[in-house]
């Protein structure tokens, strides 16, 4: 399949303009102008017909794609109970962890490939090299440094069986602590 670049309407009407001064800048004879322009119509209006061209064979093809991989979705094996966690408000400084379960749904046994985090502030384990039988459940934990300030969502994909994949995410907000202890209260003294 050849794949073409699409030239948007705002790069044909850039074309445009920059033709209409040059026009005006070179003196160029109206009829040439005239012929230009209808040039530029006639690309426009095949640009929007090649588009619906290639929509159209997108389509037919995106289902055949879903067709073939549609099996090999139904037999997925690995059932995560939660896929997304929010940590909520968390101090800076305290580094911070969450178990997702993992269940093995299939009727073969799987094992976990890999766990990558997106960044290096994310750090996942899991039990390398261990085959989770079906039905048997395992636990992957990921852990959070909260050293920067702000909020943030950090995706982990989990491969799994060769090269199958699934994602997990964890988010949150890392609130600033003080940089000091607060102020002694002088009036305990006196006590």
């Amino acid at each position: 399949m050849i794949v073409k670049k699409k030239i948007s309407e705002e790069q044909l009407v850039l074309i445009l303009i920059v033709f209409v001064s040059l026009v005006r800048l070179l003196k160029i004879p109206q009829y040439m102008s005239r012929i230009f322009s209808l040039f530029v119509v006639t690309l426009m209006s095949l640009q929007a017909i090649a588009q619906q061209t290639i929509t159209a064979a997108t389509i037919k093809s995106t289902s055949l794609n879903t067709a073939t991989i549609a099996p090999a979705l139904a037999d997925d094996a690995l059932l995560i109970k939660e896929t997304d966690f929010d940590f909520g408000k968390i101090p800076q400084g305290k580094p911070v962890t969450h178990i997702f379960e993992i269940v093995n749904n299939g009727k073969d046994s799987l094992r976990i490939v890999n766990v990558q985090a997106s960044c290096g502030c994310t750090t996942p384990e899991w039990e390398r090299d261990k085959a989770i039988g079906p039905g048997a459940k395992t636990a992957i934990t990921v852990g959070y440094n909260a050293a920067s300030e702000g909020p943030f969502s950090k995706p982990v994909t989990i491969t799994y069986n060769g090269t199958q994949i699934k994602q997990i995410n964890i988010r949150g907000e890392v609130w600033k602590t003080p940089v000091t202890s607060a102020p002694e209260k002088k009036s305990f003294e006196n006590l």
